[in-house]
């Protein structure tokens, strides 16, 4: 699992495309502000270790949201940050538990539609610890 976390003032995307079913195409856009976007690819030998691979994602996740006072975090799945690729049912069942997981830590977490391409805008701040990578 790789995870590419910024802190953001601002994260806007609208559907584009349904890449998993292509007869079920939603029109959604949204923008959510003030919030930790985290953008995560699930690898292949990752589903075998979701249990640990979730923990460790919320851990990460949880320990960047409290240095950067943020309450809000935006899951999207980003299959390009590594070669390895999961088959896509059992990445969505992880990025279901690590959502599930944020919100009983306090998170107000919401999920970009899984399968979706999307357009995207995002405005990251500045600092240091905007901007953080983790291969978990």
């Amino acid at each position: 699992m790789k995870l590419l976390m910024f802190n953001t003032h601002e994260f806007w995307f609208r559907t584009f495309k349904n890449s998993l079913n292509e007869d079920n195409d939603e029109d959604i856009e949204k923008t959510v502000e003030n919030s930790l976007v985290i953008f995560i690819h699930i690898e292949e030998n990752d589903i075998e270790r979701k249990e640990r691979l979730v923990k460790k994602a919320t851990d990460n996740i949880t320990w960047l949201a409290k240095k950067t006072g943020r309450k809000r975090v935006v899951l999207h799945s980003f299959a390009h940050l590594s070669d390895s690729k999961s088959e896509s049912t059992g990445a969505q069942d992880i990025f279901l538990a690590l959502q599930e997981k944020l919100i009983s830590r306090g998170l107000d977490t919401t999920m970009t539609p899984f399968g979706y391409l999307n357009e995207f805008r995002i405005q990251v701040l500045g600092d240091s610890l905007a901007k953080v990578w983790k291969s978990l």
